[in-house]
């Protein structure tokens, strides 16, 4: 236990080391926050400049950067309703409806305390949980992921204004415009009407910047005249008593966030959607409605997608499995420093473990410190006027589309979903769950294919597994509980109970 400590402190007590998690967590936030520039992506170009790093000096500075960008991606989403991440997507919904009030300073305050919070219930679970939570990760089959696929794709209902039609729809047409490509098992080309362009599939990032950078663009020409709402960043830190009304439903939903965050695939963005939906169903009494302003709509999200991080790292340090996107690139990282994720990690080199845990938990320390400064200067954005604020959008729209692949086709697909994303506001629709189709479809694609594979191609048994195996029928049962409660005779019962 002594030596676990030594190493948990090891990155506390190093300058070099202090210095590269600092470094690391204050980029990851600027970098989160700008669209188009995605945490993944910085992870990866700053591999290729760790080859001769010590092993230890690298894992610090690659903590820094995970934990700090996915947070990041919260601020443009709350100022200007462009999530820099896709895990900040529900965030969104009522972050930027509180900018529009002017109480951008205390919402960014807000969602800083409770990410840091939900940070150290997953450190906390990585440290404590690791091997349990790892061994449930193992149980799910792939008919479980499709499920969980499906799920979140159902859940869209909750962020499309109470109407489960307009999020199936959505999300269906994000399924649909994932599906473009390259097929995932077979190699055949999808909906690509012989364009050698559309071999490569269309880049999630690319319609996330259109269909919330350019389309609120467009939307926002039909307020012009409106003056910028005056800002109040006097009040940065939430108070003592705020922070406490919500620390049962951060608490809540950080370990929706921690076992999320296990599941290989599933993610921050999923964890978050996941939160926020169990926010709006159990919250009985919101200070706003949802979708106009909550608090409640904040902490749950924020909460969730950072204790998806840590928990992302459980089956990577003990399985060699990647949580996420960002963990396979850690992973590879690890490869080329000479280790090996998985199993034999944590008997080989335990101290490795250790030391990452403590890695993580002072980039969440940094994370609180850079996460309430600069917040004066990020709000001003907001009360720029209009004729200077929407060009200059769509201009850092085009440069975070561009720089995704460093092609402008990228930019050609970013202008069409915003036209496209325009006229789905203007009748009604949201756009958030196009994006998590596009995300949830390929997982939802490959999971079917395998499950029936396994299956042997027999429908009767591919349908009874789900009745016969106990976390399959769990599963089941509560994506039938959500198309369920979605229904105009759910509500009348519930209201006449």
């Amino acid at each position: 236990m002594t030596e676990a400590l030594t190493y948990f402190f090891m990155s506390w007590v190093d300058p070099n080391l202090l210095f590269l998690t600092a470094a690391g967590t204050f980029a990851g936030i600027y970098i989160g926050a700008i669209p188009g520039l995605s945490v993944t992506m910085a992870v990866s170009i700053l591999i290729s400049f760790t080859f001769k790093w010590h092993v230890n000096d690298a894992l610090a500075m690659i903590s820094g950067i995970y934990l700090g960008g996915v947070y990041g991606g919260s601020r443009s989403a709350i100022l200007l309703n462009i999530p820099g991440a896709p895990s900040a997507i529900a965030t969104g919904l009522d972050g930027y409806p509180l900018a529009k009030r002017g109480e951008a300073g205390a919402a960014i305050g807000l969602t800083t305390i409770v990410s840091v919070f939900g940070g150290f219930v997953g450190i906390l679970a990585l440290a404590i949980a690791a091997p349990a939570v790892s061994e449930l990760a193992l149980k799910f089959a792939p008919r479980d992921y499709l499920m969980l696929a499906v799920w979140g794709i159902l859940l869209v209902g909750s962020l499309s204004g109470g109407s489960l039609a307009k999020g199936i729809f959505a999300g269906a047409l994000g399924v649909l415009i994932g599906s473009v490509g390259l097929d995932p098992m077979t190699a055949e080309s999808r909906f690509t009407f012989g364009s050698l362009q559309l071999t490569a599939g269309i880049s999630y990032v690319a319609a996330m910047i259109g269909f919330f950078g350019v389309a609120e663009v467009l939307v926002q020409l039909h307020e012009m005249k409106l003056k910028a709402v005056k800002q109040d960043v006097s009040k940065i830190i939430p108070p003592w008593a705020l922070v406490r009304k919500y620390l049962p439903l951060a608490t809540r939903t950080s370990a929706i966030g921690v076992v999320v965050g296990a599941l290989p695939g599933a993610g921050g963005d999923i964890a978050a959607l996941m939160a926020y939906d169990h926010a709006k169903r159990t919250v009985k009494n919101p200070s706003r409605p949802f979708g106009e302003g909550a608090y409640e709509g904040l902490v749950a999200p924020e909460s969730a997608n950072n204790a998806a991080v840590p928990g992302a790292y459980i089956p990577m340090m003990t399985l060699g499995i990647p949580g996420d996107a960002v963990t396979a690139v850690i992973i590879g990282a690890m490869y080329i420093h000479g280790l090996k994720p998985g199993p034999m990690l944590m008997i080989e080199t335990p101290h490795l473990f250790w030391f990452q845990v403590g890695a993580l938990t002072l980039a969440n320390c940094f994370l609180l410190i850079f996460g309430l400064t600069g917040i004066k200067l990020f709000a001003r954005i907001v009360e720029t006027p209009k004729p200077i604020l929407l060009p200059l959008i769509l201009v850092l729209s085009a440069v975070g589309a561009y720089a995704i692949n460093n092609n402008p086709v990228d930019v050609y697909w970013m202008l069409a979903f915003g036209v496209i994303g325009y006229f789905l506001k203007m009748y009604g629709f949201q756009v958030g769950p196009v994006i998590l189709g596009m995300i949830l479809g390929p997982m939802m694609d490959k999971s079917y294919r395998q499950a029936m594979i396994s299956a042997e191609g027999n429908i009767g048994q591919f349908a009874g597994e789900f009745f016969t195996a106990p976390l399959s029928f769990i599963i089941l049962m509560a994506l039938t509980l959500t198309i369920v409660s979605q229904t105009q005779w759910w509500k009348r019962l519930r209201g006449r109970a």
